[in-house]
């Protein structure tokens, strides 16, 4: 597997103005994001290859989301539940891509903004947030929430870092996304010291 890591091309200090102009050209009112609330999310600067989904594709993340995934991938393997990748890392103009094909292909942008964050405010241009099936080729529906992978993930995800970023009834206004999940360095920090410290507790106990 590939680690070598990939550059941004963007500059951090244009990075609004391509925002604003790409809100503008898609017909996006530009103070949409702050009443939804949503955090404008640059692009990642440093990826490498976390897993490869099941079209053979290499699905990218920033370092450390990596090798939290592949951590918890593994943890749950143990429990014989299976994680698969679906989406990672996605540049703002992949994003610029899949706003303009669904209105081109008759959607309406209200509906569109349902499901599909603005350019420049999907947590996939951090390199920090998956897209996970229950199968290899998930469709990533609200079903998602029955499978035992998501059940899985409500007990454990937060141990590695990742925490629901769409759960129903959200204040951003998207719909209900179970298999989105984000990774966050504070709850990995928090994640690692319960471990540590549950460790200590039980080896507190065996010698007593």
């Amino acid at each position: 597997m590939m680690h070598a890591a990939y550059r941004a091309r963007a500059k951090p200090s244009r990075y609004g103005e391509r925002v604003r102009a790409a809100l503008a050209a898609l017909g996006i009112p530009p103070g949409l994001p702050r009443e939804r609330g949503l955090r404008l999310c640059p692009e990642a600067r440093a990826l490498v290859v976390a897993d490869i989904d099941a079209r053979g594709r290499e699905q990218r993340l920033v370092p450390a989301a990596a090798a939290a995934w592949r951590a918890m991938k593994a943890d749950a393997a143990q429990a014989d539940i299976a994680l698969h990748l679906v989406s990672a890392f996605r540049s703002f103009e992949r994003q610029c891509q899949i706003v303009r094909a669904k209105l081109e292909g008759g959607q309406s942008l209200d509906r569109i903004l349902e499901v599909s964050a603005p350019p420049g405010y999907s947590e996939h241009h951090t390199g920090r947030a998956v897209d996970i099936g229950a199968t290899a080729n998930d469709p990533l529906d609200e079903a998602f929430d029955t499978t035992g992978a998501y059940a899985w993930l409500t007990r454990n995800a937060t141990r590695h870092g990742f925490t629901l970023s769409y759960p129903r009834g959200n204040r951003y206004g998207y719909r209900c996304e179970p298999w989105h999940w984000l990774y966050d360095p504070r709850l990995a920090r928090i994640g690692a010291r319960r471990i540590i410290e549950g460790g200590k507790r039980t080896h507190a106990k065996e010698s007593a």
